[in-house]
This record gives structure tokens, C-alpha cells and sequence, in this order.
């Protein structure tokens, strides 16, 4: 097997020209979505809450997966983040995806990104579809342009794309509890001489069920009853890129066979029990930045929609926190009070970071 051909990318033309696309759109739908002097999220902008955690890496690894991160046994602190992806902060009973967004802290070691290449944190994002919804950049932009469109535009966008049409109708599902469902990252990673996904699996003896006549933020709610309670486990699990063919990096709209390669666990996520549900710790985690850039380059993000993601993120970070006057935090420890403060928070014109996206590996 060549196991170069496990992580190469391939970037299609015009790539960057359609991420300086999506960026100045999304820019310009958090500012048409804006009602109350906010800026927010462009997804991911209803948080049920954030919470202090374990990331508790296993012991006696075989050699494939002693990688990065994941070399030794140790144990992190951490911040995880749960959301819900719509750009509308409604009620929770609609069908939408959920995101959980992990921040270790304390990891050694320079990071990929320039201006937080020094920081200690390292960030994980997942969602809970085990597939993203479109193959590509392209793919994307197009979709994004036709959801905020006209009735006609979103017909004739959907109605070409069947795929899309699908893999949007299986990823938006109700759910009873947000510490009790699986999370995928989707897109791909560097992982050692290959590739890997990562998945986030809840351990549930009996799942809650959804209210019969639901709050608006029953999800919330749900994760404060069951953490005034116990503790909540996960296991976080790679699944290792084993054929180039059948399991693609430039289109994560595909899921990769877990007959081919199963999943494989790497660490424990123990979420102890606690109340997190202060105004001050609201605004912690509002305030605080996710990237899967921010990272080991041992796990760098491969793929199209990762390269979007390197230029979108930050763009969306440094625009908001400045819009908001609020300087972006790399936090150290539980310790909401005292975070380290980044003291750039970066250009808000697209243009001034899009020049970095050309490849992959290049830094801004």
C-alpha cells in the first residue's frame, strides 16, 4: 500500500477563490441575522452549555495509534462546548444538528496557526451526523448562497443535488439529551502515516426521552439535571483511514467503512459532575473561539472543507469579538476568571487571510 497516497490532498481550481467567497458570505449573514447588538456564531450560535472536563488519554497503546496527541498516557483538563448548529436560536424541539466542541488545555508542543502557535490548548470540533453535508468547498458555497436566496434558488440548488437534499434530511434529528449523543468530526486528520476520522461516544445506560411538551431550552435543561446528578462518560475514537479509494479526504460528504476500518478507542472524556449554568460561565463560553486548526500539526485537518474552515474561523472569530469588544481568550485552566489573553485579535477583512489559504500547510 503507499502510504503517501493515504494523506495527500488534492485541491480542485478555484478552490480559493470560492472560500474568499463563503467567507464574505457568511460575514454578511451574521450581520444581516444581528437583532440585538450581538454578533454571534454564524452556526453553532445556541449554546446549552459549557462545561469543565477530562480528556484522559489510554494507556498502552499500539504503535499506529501512540500519535501526536495521543503518544502517552496523561490526562487533560478541558472546556466542552454544546450547541445547536441553526443560526436561529429557537426553541430545541426542532430538527436540527448538534455540535460539541472540545478545548484540552495544557498540551505542549507549537501549534499551526502563527498568532496562537505558543498556546497550550488544542481543539477537537464534532457534530452529530457521521457525514458533513456537502462533497466540497464549491458544493458549499453554492448551498449557502441558495439557503439564503430566494424560494427558487434554494429549489434549483436542492433539486440538481440529491446527495446534499439527503444528507441534510438524515442530519437534521431531535434529540432528548446533548450529553448523550454520538459526535463525528466528518472531515479527516492527519494521524501519523495516515488519516483519521474522530467520533465522540456517549456511555448510557438508559437515555432520556424527549419532554412531552418540551421548554425552548430543554437541552439545557437536561444537561443541568443530569450533571447536578453524576458524572458523564465518552469515549473518543479514531477511525483510521485504511484505502484511499474507498474512503476520500476531499469529499466528507462520504462516510468511510467501519467495516473496513473500525472505530478504535484513544481516550476517555469524563465530564464530572458539576453547575455550569452562571451568567458568568454563559458568557465564557460565548466568548470563547474553536478551530481545528488550533492544533498539533502531527493533526493537521485535511481536506477542502478544512482549508475553508482554516479561513472561515478565523475570519468569523476576530469579526465578532471585535465587533462585541472583547478581546479573544486562550484559556489555561477551570479558571474562567483569569484565561490568557490573545492580544491580536487579526485582520476582519477577508482578503487579508485568504491570500494563506492556497495550501494546506501554509500559515497566517
Amino acid at each position: 500500500m503507499n502510504i503517501t497516497s493515504l494523506t495527500a490532498e488534492h485541491i480542485p481550481p478555484g478552490e480559493v477563490d470560492r472560500i474568499h467567497d463563503l467567507a464574505a458570505r457568511l460575514q454578511a449573514k451574521i450581520i444581516r441575522e444581528n437583532t440585538d447588538g450581538v454578533m454571534r456564531r454564524d452556526a453553532h450560535p445556541k449554546m446549552h452549555g459549557v462545561v469543565k472536563a477530562e480528556f484522559i488519554i489510554e494507556p498502552d497503546l499500539p504503535s499506529e495509534l501512540r500519535v501526536g496527541l495521543f503518544a502517552e498516557a496523561r490526562t487533560y483538563q478541558a472546556w466542552i462546548r454544546f450547541s445547536n448548529q441553526s443560526p436561529g436560536r429557537g426553541p430545541d424541539i426542532g430538527r436540527d444538528i448538534r455540535g460539541m466542541a472540545i478545548k484540552l488545555m495544557g498540551v505542549p508542543g507549537e501549534k499551526l496557526l502563527d498568532k496562537q502557535k505558543h498556546e497550550q490548548t488544542q481543539d477537537f470540533i464534532l457534530i452529530s451526523t457521521n457525514v458533513f453535508v456537502t462533497r466540497d468547498v464549491a458544493e458549499f458555497d453554492d448551498m449557502i448562497k441558495a439557503m439564503t436566496g430566494s424560494f427558487w434558488a434554494k429549489i434549483g440548488f436542492f433539486g440538481l443535488r440529491w446527495r446534499v437534499l439527503l444528507n441534510l434530511a438524515k442530519s437534521l434529528r431531535k434529540f432528548a439529551n446533548s450529553l448523550q449523543i454520538r459526535y463525528f468530526s466528518t472531515t479527516p486528520y492527519l494521524f501519523g502515516d495516515t488519516a483519521a476520522k474522530y467520533s465522540a461516544v456517549p456511555r448510557i445506560s438508559v437515555p432520556d426521552r424527549i419532554p412531552s411538551k418540551p421548554a425552548d431550552d430543554y437541552l439545557r435543561q437536561a444537561m443541568v439535571e443530569q450533571l447536578r446528578r453524576e458524572d458523564v462518560v465518552f469515549d473518543f475514537a479514531v477511525q483510521l483511514r485504511t484505502d484511499a479509494d474507498s474512503m476520500p479526504i476531499e469529499d466528507p460528504g462520504k462516510a468511510w467503512s467501519e467495516s473496513a476500518s473500525p472505530w478504535r478507542k484513544v481516550a476517555t472524556i469524563r465530564i464530572p459532575s458539576q453547575e455550569f449554568d452562571s451568567e458568568s460561565q454563559r458568557l465564557f463560553g460565548e466568548n470563547l473561539s474553536f478551530t481545528p486548526w488550533h492544533c498539533l500539526p502531527a493533526h493537521r485537518p485535511l481536506g477542502g472543507i478544512n482549508r475553508a474552515r482554516r479561513v472561515v474561523y478565523e475570519l468569523i472569530s476576530a469579526f465578532r469579538h471585535k465587533w462585541n469588544d472583547v478581546p479573544r481568550r486562550e484559556p489555561t485552566s477551570w479558571d474562567i476568571e483569569n484565561p490568557i489573553e490573545d492580544d491580536q485579535v487579526g485582520s476582519t477583512e477577508p482578503s487579508a487571510i485568504m491570500r494563506s489559504a492556497a495550501m494546506p500547510g501554509t500559515k497566517k
